[in-house]
């Protein structure tokens, strides 16, 4: 099964990649306006729930690319100045994506920001910070699509830790979005991690592949996943600039070929 699953991803992504067009381009967007501020652990004089709403504390989850359990363990915390009504506003990524518009779902993974767009027809639909693999196991940037999905299964790597809303789109490489801790920096064995809502979320709206019976063949690809860039294995973190995050990022067009 496993080398049926290799050479319909090799099929697959010659078929993806046939679909994609070239040449460059760039996300245009007009997007909220909004100042951030750095407020210091030693500045915090009560407890993270105790000064945000929920909605905030999901905006900060955004912004400092950390979950809730580990937000509160920053020694810094990006914090914007006023509070936007709709989080698309805080996206770095375009609001409008051109290379993606004939395509119903696409996925952006931007490494050096640790961010993840989805798309509908070009058009941004949720964002979402990531944590991807750390400095011994860094994910491939490339172009990819999504496979087929499990609710929850046991990471390979180490079958005690238990992946939710596992959504593969690298076979050979053992590539996924699923749900576990985001600390607020690369810390994965490639895969993408996401916040639990955003994992759940992804796994509902993304589309699998479809398959022959004979499982060799891929009649219609998943989603398509384009991740861009690499991160820097300095450890520089760049989301912690407030000048940094109030840029708009331009995005390429995917590649030709994976």
């Amino acid at each position: 099964m496993r080398r049926s699953r290799l050479r319909a991803r090799a099929i697959g992504c010659a078929y993806l990649a046939a679909l994609v067009f070239a040449g460059s381009t760039t996300g245009t967007s007009t997007q909220f306006t909004t100042s951030y501020r750095i407020d210091s652990r030693a500045d915090r004089a009560a407890t993270l729930t105790e000064t945000f709403s929920d909605r905030q504390l999901a905006v900060l989850e955004k912004l400092n690319r950390a979950d809730l359990a580990h937000l509160s363990q920053l020694p810094q915390l990006v914090v914007p100045n006023r509070w936007a009504e709709d989080d698309l506003a805080y996206s770095m990524l375009p609001l409008h994506y051109e290379a993606g518009v004939r395509w119903p779902t696409f996925v952006i993974v931007y490494l050096p920001g640790q961010v993840f767009g989805a798309y509908e027809f070009g058009k941004l639909v949720r964002w979402g910070p990531v944590s991807s693999g750390g400095r011994a196991n860094p994910t491939p940037s490339g172009l990819f699509a999504l496979t087929w999905r499990s609710a929850g299964r046991a990471s390979t790597v180490n079958p005690d830790w238990f992946l939710r809303w596992y959504f593969n789109f690298g076979n050979r490489e053992g590539l996924a979005f699923h749900a576990y801790e985001l600390p607020g920096h690369p810390a994965s064995h490639g895969c993408i991690r996401l916040l639990e809502r955003d994992a759940q979320w992804l796994f509902e709206w993304g589309q699998t592949w479809t398959l022959d019976s004979t499982g060799t063949r891929i009649l219609q690809p998943g989603t398509p996943v384009f991740i861009v860039g690499e991160y820097g294995v300095e450890g520089v973190q760049p989301w912690r600039s407030p000048t940094w995050l109030r840029q708009n990022i331009a995005l390429p067009a995917p590649p030709v070929t994976p």
